[in-house]
């Protein structure tokens, strides 16, 4: 079946090559091609008869049909990017070599860990990280010192730092360690902004010192040792898909 012509930022993204933003930036320095002509502009159109190419490599257009998922357990000291300025690690870097090319759905950043669900579809992960599709997020969480009943009805109420604003969070006590010097807590977020965590708990004065995701949406860690991946079934992704009206 013919597919209808896309920019070649979509179409790179749709692959599971990066984001359009980077896409952007990869036909800007010269990498990409297409039927033997470097790409001077993001706005070319790409059809299913042209040959694409990056850094000189054949890229396969995806289409949402062939979507896969994966779960992944960072872990922490990696970033959550395909290349790092800085030439830090990245999870990209330590990904099983037989996985397909993936981009990650959301971040976790460098000193985080947990669950980070990765695709092949560009569309799939935007569809994710929608705000208005609500996929509610899952943290645990490790704070020097303990929480007040007023932090945790700010954060129940939402709160705003530095002048930014940050929607309701449902938090659990768990327990207190080292005779209340440390606290474990447990955080539902349904937006999840760059850092957001870190970020309020510092404003209160109780620094994050270990952050675990445990859940996005419907997926969970469990027991997936760090570094190791699990892929979702080929039904689950089509009903997911489905639900988030990306097929």
């Amino acid at each position: 079946m013919s597919v209808a012509p896309q920019r070649i930022a979509k179409f790179l993204s749709a692959a599971g090559i990066c984001s359009r933003r980077d896409a952007e930036k990869l036909v800007a320095e010269g990498r990409v091609s297409m039927n033997g002509e470097t790409l001077t502009t993001p706005a070319t159109l790409v059809s299913d008869t042209d040959v694409v190419k990056v850094d000189g490599e054949k890229i396969k257009g995806q289409s949402p049909e062939a979507a896969r998922l994966f779960v992944y357990h960072k872990p922490a000291g990696l970033v959550t990017s395909h290349r790092d300025e800085q030439g830090r690690d990245t999870v990209f870097d330590h990904l099983p070599r037989d996985l397909p090319r993936v981009i990650s759905i959301g971040r976790l950043d460098l000193d985080s860990e947990g669950l980070l669900l990765l695709t092949t579809s560009g569309a799939l992960s935007r569809a994710m990280e929608l705000p208005q599709n609500a996929q509610q997020r899952v943290y645990r969480v490790r704070v020097r010192g303990t929480p007040m009943e007023t932090h945790l009805a700010q954060l129940e109420r939402g709160v705003r730092v530095d002048g930014v604003q940050y929607q309701p969070i449902d938090v659990t006590m768990d327990r207190e360690q080292s005779g209340g010097r440390n606290c474990w807590l447990t955080l539902t977020l349904r937006e999840g902004k760059n850092r957001e965590i870190r970020r309020i708990f510092e404003h209160f004065d109780l620094p994050v010192s270990r952050l675990i995701r445990v859940a996005y949406g419907d997926y969970e860690l469990q027991d997936l040792a760090p570094g190791d991946v699990a892929e979702v079934s080929t039904h689950a992704v089509q009903e997911l898909m489905q639900t988030l009206g990306v097929i």
